[in-house]
This record gives C-alpha cells, sequence and structure tokens, in this order.
C-alpha cells in the first residue's frame, strides 16, 4: 500500500465507512425513538386540550417533530459512531495492522472523514428542504394551539407594531413593500401609559407615509361609546417593513430565504446579528459532523490491552461534548452581540478543528 495515497486501500475505506454509518444510524435512531417518545409525554395533553383532536394529530406532531430531532441530534449520532467505531477497530487489533502497513493516523482516519463529510453534506440538505418546512409548520400550528391551520399562501398572522405610544395589531400581513395589505387591524390610542380608545377596521393599504383603513370603528373607553369612523388615515411614519419583518425565524426559513430577510432587515435598518449568526451556523452546524472522527481519534489509537481503552474512548467523548457546549456558548453570544456573527458560528469549528489535529499528532507520536 502506499503510504501517499489518500486511500491505500479502497477495501478498507469501504469497510471502515459502511461500519461508521451503520453504528450512526443506528444510535441516532435509538435517539430519535427515545426523545420523540419523550416529547409527546410532553406534550400530547396540549394536543388533545383542542376538541376534536385524536390520534391522528398527534401522529402530525410527531411527523413535525422529528426532523427537528434528528437535526439537532445528528452530530451526537456521529460522535457515537465514531468512538464506538474506532474503539472496536482498536479492540480488534485492527488499527494496529493498519499502522503495521505503514499507514499514518491520518490515513487511518480518511475512510470515517470523507463519510463524514458525505453526511454533513447530507445533512445540510435535510435541513434545507424538510426541517425548515416542517418547523415552519409546526411554529403555524403551535399560534392556533394545535386548531385548524389557515392555508398558508407566505401570509403573516397576529403582528404588533408600536406607533409612538399607540400599539397596532394586524391578524393578516399580505404582499411586501408597498403592496402590503392589512387584515383584521386594531388601533390601540393610549395617552401616555393609559388607554383612551380602540379603533377597530376591516382592512388597510399603504397610502402615502401613513396607512388607509376602511370600515373604521372607534371605541371611547371613557364614555363606553362605538361609532362609526368609515374611511381613515392612521400610522404616519410607521413602514411597510415594520410589519412584513416583524418575526423572522431562521430556523423556520432555507438559507436563501433568510439571505434574503436579512438584507431587507439591513435596508430599513433593523438589527440583524443574531440573524447573521443563525445563516452562517447552517453551515457550520452540519459541517461539525467532519469534526467527530478527529474528536474522537483518542480512541483508535493505543495499546487496546493496556487497559486504557475506555478511559481513551471517554477522552474522546467528553472532546466531542465540549465542542457542543462551546458552540452553543458561542451562538448564545453572539445573539447578545459580544462576538461577530461569523465568529459566533465557525470560531468553534476552528478551535476545535486544532484540537482535534493536535490530539491526533500527539497520538501518532
Amino acid at each position: 500500500m502506499s503510504q501517499t495515497s489518500f486511500f491505500p486501500s479502497r477495501t478498507t475505506a469501504i469497510y471502515m465507512g459502511k461500519m461508521f454509518l451503520v453504528r450512526t444510524f443506528a444510535i441516532l435512531a435509538v435517539l430519535v425513538l427515545v426523545l420523540q417518545a419523550l416529547d409527546l409525554l410532553a406534550e400530547s395533553g396540549r394536543i388533545l386540550a383542542y376538541d376534536g383532536n385524536g390520534q391522528a394529530e398527534v401522529w402530525r406532531y410527531a411527523s413535525l417533530r422529528t426532523p427537528q430531532i434528528i437535526q439537532r441530534f445528528l452530530p451526537f449520532a456521529v460522535l457515537l459512531g465514531t468512538i464506538i467505531t474506532l474503539t472496536t477497530l482498536n479492540q480488534n487489533s485492527e488499527v494496529v495492522a493498519l499502522k503495521a502497513s505503514g499507514l499514518s493516523a491520518h490515513q487511518v482516519l480518511a475512510p470515517l472523514i470523507v463519510t463524514a463529510l458525505a453526511v454533513a453534506i447530507g445533512s445540510f440538505a435535510f435541513n434545507e428542504r424538510i426541517v425548515t418546512r416542517a418547523t415552519a409548520t409546526l411554529e403555524r400550528w403551535e399560534s392556533v394551539e394545535f386548531g385548524p391551520m389557515p392555508v398558508d399562501r407566505g401570509d403573516r398572522g397576529n403582528v404588533w407594531v408600536r406607533d409612538g405610544a399607540n400599539l397596532i395589531q394586524a391578524q393578516q400581513v399580505r404582499g411586501r413593500g408597498e403592496a402590503v395589505q392589512l387584515g383584521g387591524i386594531t388601533v390601540y390610542e393610549r395617552d401616555g401609559g393609559t388607554l383612551r380608545s380602540v379603533v377597530t377596521a376591516a382592512s388597510g393599504r399603504r397610502e402615502g407615509d401613513g396607512w388607509r383603513i376602511t370600515g373604521a370603528r372607534r371605541f371611547d373607553v371613557a364614555s363606553g361609546e362605538t361609532r362609526d369612523l368609515g374611511t381613515i388615515r392612521v400610522a404616519g411614519g410607521v413602514r411597510p417593513d415594520q410589519f412584513t419583518l416583524t418575526t423572522v425565524n431562521p430556523d423556520g426559513l432555507p438559507f436563501d430565504q433568510l439571505n434574503a430577510a436579512i438584507d431587507d432587515l439591513n435596508v430599513a435598518g433593523r438589527p440583524t446579528k443574531a440573524l447573521e449568526g443563525a445563516l452562517w451556523h447552517k453551515l457550520s452546524g452540519p459541517l461539525s459532523a467532519i469534526l467527530m472522527p478527529l474528536l474522537g481519534a483518542v480512541a483508535a489509537f493505543g495499546i487496546a490491552r493496556s487497559g486504557k481503552l475506555f478511559l481513551r474512548a471517554v477522552i474522546g467523548m467528553g472532546l466531542g461534548f465540549a465542542y457542543f457546549v462551546a458552540d452553543n456558548f458561542a451562538l448564545a453570544m453572539g445573539n447578545l452581540g459580544a462576538y461577530p456573527p461569523f465568529l459566533a458560528a465557525w470560531a468553534p469549528f476552528l478551535l476545535f478543528f486544532l484540537i482535534g489535529e493536535a490530539v491526533l499528532i500527539r497520538s501518532e507520536e
């Protein structure tokens, strides 16, 4: 076998790759079954509390929740699959045989790293095509307390906007830019912190720098009287983007749509640091699978009969879980504005890549 070839043995590469994949997805299946069962125990009461819901709605919830569980725990499954695979190879002296044939530590791990890259690409595609849609659908379903959902046409619902001391609620917001249309409008007119009157209207649209609402009625809090206003103009200075960009859930949007939403928010002068961090993490999150063979490599090297194989597996597991802790901490600091978005998403990945390489080089020495 050539020491300069990335895969000196095709048979060995396929053997290790298959072993790694089987163990990873077996662990993932067990995690999903257990966690989904626990989640259903916690949420089934809320689902069945809505009159008319039954077993079909519980299974529907499970179908929407399962992709989220897979997304969150796939890196854990890759870590555990790596450690089990490398521990098994070491225990059977297969790593010793590979090293004796002249392979370096990087060449021994190469099949696992390439397989992990394939898992990362599949994870990104799965997140973009399935997880985002399931998350957006589940969010809308939870907003109506697991009742019947309206047909999704890309509209936004139950949007609140502040206009000075006044508060404006729109039950439905359609369109973008100057073509935004409002439905089910309620304007809470306040004097300081005291509610003075409530204006309700069926619909409204942009007019100049304000909004023209039709079918308006005003309820006066002091007198208790209600009178018709017809068509009036309200909310001068409230921009369309304040209705359309009030809530952006990064978990419910694919990469390109989230990037477009961030551009719209930047044009409107709105803060986007937390969303930018979530955007970069859509790439760094799936790629964390590539780190797991490096962080778990400590379980592969060292003589199995020395009695330290279990300790090495624990060290590899500790390094992997330390990465997840650092990743969540960096994202939290990015959301608070303490870290730049790019650094919040990529710093843990780069840091633990260097740590993994250092451990691997040390093991080879």
